[in-house]
Parts: structure tokens; C-alpha cells; sequence
């Protein structure tokens, strides 16, 4: 069963950032493409490459990351607007695992 811890999320103003962290037991073994969610909205995903996409909203103000070693993924979010607000979540997006907590995100103007 894989599991997933997300972290990281707070309340910030407009303009301010946060990091977030998810703490996942995804194989490294197999392709495998992870995404961070905006409640249940994929906001950016890398590939097991090393390969990003992001959903237009955020681009050029987030930045996903992952350190394999320690199987975890980050999502740095920087330049925060209100419409940020939202619990964020981790999953794979090529094989969906059970849904973690999130994390809270609020932004504030």
C-alpha cells in the first residue's frame, strides 16, 4: 500500500511563499510521473526524468522538484495569489494511489 505524508503548507500573504513536501512510498523501480494537486486539480507534475509540466495558472511561480534518494517531492510556490488557497495533495499521476491529508495552503490579500 503506498502511502504519502504531504507538508510544508501555512498561511501567507499575497506575494509570500511556501515550500511544500510530500514524504511518499512510490516505487522507484517504474516510470513513474508525480504530480502535485490543487484539491483534486494537477497543478505540476515531473517525470521520473526529471521532466515538468505545470497547469498555466502557476507557471513561471511554482516549481516542482523530487530527490529520489529520499523519496520525496517538493513543490516550491513562490509570488502566492488568493486563488492559491486550497489543500494541496501528492499522487502519482501515471498510477493513482489512495489520497493522503494535503496540506493547507491559505493566501491572503
Amino acid at each position: 500500500q503506498v502511502q504519502v505524508a504531504e507538508s510544508g503548507g501555512g498561511s501567507v500573504q499575497a506575494g509570500g511563499s511556501l515550500k511544500l513536501s510530500c514524504k511518499h512510498s512510490f516505487s522507484i523501480h517504474t516510470p513513474n510521473t508525480l504530480g502535485w494537486y490543487r484539491e483534486r486539480e494537477l497543478v505540476a507534475s515531473i517525470t521520473l526524468a526529471g521532466s515538468t509540466e505545470y497547469t498555466d495558472s502557476v507557471k513561471g511561480r511554482f516549481t516542482i522538484s523530487r530527490d529520489i534518494a529520499k523519496s520525496t517531492l517538493y513543490l516550491q510556490m513562490n509570488n502566492l495569489k488568493p486563488e492559491d488557497s486550497a489543500t494541496y495533495y501528492c499522487n502519482s499521476v501515471s498510477a493513482p494511489s489512495d489520497w493522503g491529508q494535503g496540506t493547507q495552503v491559505t493566501v491572503s490579500s
